[in-house]
């Protein structure tokens, strides 16, 4: 007797090349997703980068326009600020600003006090000029104040 029936069915050849194109299109899905991720991840650091400077230039604008009198003491390294009813200081640490149980957890390379348009190192202020690091993109906040004539009658 004679089978002449042929079963069909893949060689072993082509289910070797099927399996490695399977796993080079796999390997590539796989690094594109990691690529992905850390792109996002990006995202996220800056975002919250981003909130976190603009809580600390929001709440340090109304601490200077609610408070009456602004001082600075360079060997503490804190502005006070203080008014008839209550006061409040601003702590300035390597990589960090702290505000009573606030804390801005942004790193800063330079910050100036002025009063008057003067740079001061002690004493009352009207002005801060804040410059952060690459991590927030060098942005540079300046706070200010108009001084009324309470502080100069005193």
């Amino acid at each position: 007797m004679h089978l002449t029936n042929k079963i069909k069915a893949f060689t072993l050849s082509e289910m070797i090349v099927v399996l490695i194109v399977t796993s080079i299109v796999v390997g590539l899905a796989f690094s594109v997703l990691r690529l992905v991720q850390k792109q996002m991840y990006t995202i996220q650091q800056h975002h919250a980068n981003n909130v976190e400077l603009d809580r600390l230039e929001t709440i340090l604008w109304l601490d200077f326009n609610n408070y009456s009198t602004l001082t600075y003491n360079e060997l503490s390294n804190s502005i006070k600020f203080s008014n008839a009813m209550d006061s409040v200081s601003y702590k300035f640490l390597d990589d960090k600003i702290i505000k009573k149980e606030d804390t801005f957890n942004v790193k800063w390379l330079s910050k100036k006090v002025y009063f008057e348009g003067e740079v001061c190192t002690k004493g009352y202020i009207d002005a801060l000029k804040i410059e952060t690091s690459k991590t927030y993109y060098e942005r540079k906040l300046f706070i200010f104040k108009k001084n009324d004539a309470t502080l100069f009658l005193n």
